[in-house]
């Protein structure tokens, strides 16, 4: 009997992942519960149970004090059947007697069993638990089981999870037995098990998923600062590289797309824009604009707000389908984005503002011939103007100028 009792706390636990010292200990409790029942008592503190566990030997006794008359049973025994098992023992003696668990009624091996049987299922959701709270924040592959109701249950390995409708791609469907790779936003303790709520919008899939995808951003070489996402639909996403001799972009790209192509197909077909970080506000809000193309940004940083020049005819495409390049540029950097055309800026004036302000900050940081070193920005004004983005597009700004004048000539 004992050799089947190994081996069955070696496959409990193999297969529920529960110590078998734990499992011991349960069967310890409910020897005690046991006597406790087979001798109609609450209290039973002169019980011992010992149990080897190499070889599941266990043993049960009860020290018992030697006296002239027994008034408990448990507690107590005679001083003449004390002698049968010693000649040595006196009257305040403690005794160890042998108590026979097969004696125990039926009632009492029933609690026993019982006890243990809810042991294994307290240390089983203990041990799902524990296993699957440490994978929340993480992406985990999960096979779809069924629909319940428009959410879908989502079997993970040992325990299955929901994924709501709210927390699913617009327009994506699933079909039983279909391996899909969620988010696990939560993992809750139940008495009926873990409660895991996964989703398949949430921007942190997509870092996970590049983390999965890129060597460099799983070693750290390559970082993802900041991601913003309108799931089924576009996302984009920041990198910086800790190595100068790594392109982060190219990175995360991968040779011919292979890379981020395997985050879009897992994604659905999601379009990924993925943009090169910078410390600078106006360059990361010029990056972030991208594929449109930027003449000028003006960036206040206490304000968290920033004016933007862009060509007329990038306009339209700066800000986006509905908004949607717009608006994802100022999820991604954290600030309110105002976009306006060259036209739109000279009319109100707003152009020819900021080339005065760049003029003027120019004077002052130009001063005995020295120069303003990269990353040193007016810090009066809260303009945070990039020299290079300047004179970058200057002979834009010089036509400009060039073209207020002429119209002040003819209107003269």
């Amino acid at each position: 009997m004992n050799n089947e009792l190994f081996e069955a706390l070696n496959i409990l636990e193999k297969e529920k992942n529960i110590s078998k010292d734990t499992l011991l200990e349960a069967i310890r409790q409910s020897l005690l519960q046991a006597c406790k029942n087979h001798y109609g008592k609450n209290e039973v503190n002169n019980v011992c149970v010992i149990i080897d566990p190499d070889t599941c030997d266990f043993e049960v006794y009860a020290e018992k004090t030697v006296a002239e008359t027994v008034e408990d049973e448990l507690t107590q025994i005679s001083l003449t059947n004390a002698k049968l098992k010693d000649p040595r023992y006196e009257l305040g003696d403690v005794v160890r007697v042998d108590i026979k668990s097969k004696e125990f009624g039926r009632i009492a091996t029933q609690n026993a069993k019982n006890v243990i049987l809810q042991k294994i299922r307290e240390e089983e959701r203990k041990s799902l638990y524990n296993q699957y709270y440490e994978k929340e924040k993480d992406v985990v592959t999960g096979i779809v089981q069924r629909y319940v109701g428009r959410n879908v249950s989502v079997n993970l390995g040992k325990v299955d999870a929901m994924l709501n409708e709210n927390e699913m791609i617009r327009g994506e469907a699933f079909y039983p037995t279909q391996r899909i790779k969620v988010y696990v936003m939560e993992v809750k303790d139940t008495p009926k098990g873990p409660r895991i709520l996964v989703s398949r919008t949430h921007p942190e899939l997509v870092k996970r998923l590049f983390e999965n995808e890129v060597t460099e951003v799983k070693d750290g070489t390559v970082e993802i600062k900041s991601i913003a996402r309108e799931a089924g639909s576009r996302s984009k996403m920041a990198v910086f590289s800790n190595n100068p001799d790594v392109d982060p972009v190219g990175a995360c790209v991968g040779m011919n797309g292979s890379r981020v192509n395997s985050v879009v197909a897992e994604l659905g077909g999601e379009k990924i824009d993925i943009i090169n970080w910078d410390e600078n506000p106006a360059l990361l809000i010029e990056n972030a604009l991208s594929p449109a193309k930027v003449i000028y940004v003006m960036a206040d940083g206490d304000e968290k707000t920033a004016k933007v020049v862009v060509p007329d005819y990038q306009l339209s495409l700066a800000i986006g389908k509905e908004g949607q390049n717009a608006r994802l540029a100022a999820r991604l950097t954290g600030f309110k984005i105002d976009i306006k055309s060259e036209t739109q800026a000279r009319e109100s004036g707003d152009l020819l503002e900021y080339e005065e302000d760049y003029y003027q900050d120019e004077e002052e940081y130009y001063e005995d011939g020295e120069t303003v070193q990269e990353g040193e920005y007016p810090e009066e004004g809260g303009y945070d103007v990039q020299t290079e983005m300047y004179e970058e597009h200057r002979d834009d700004y010089e036509d400009i100028a060039d073209d207020a004048v002429m119209e002040d000539s003819q209107e003269q």
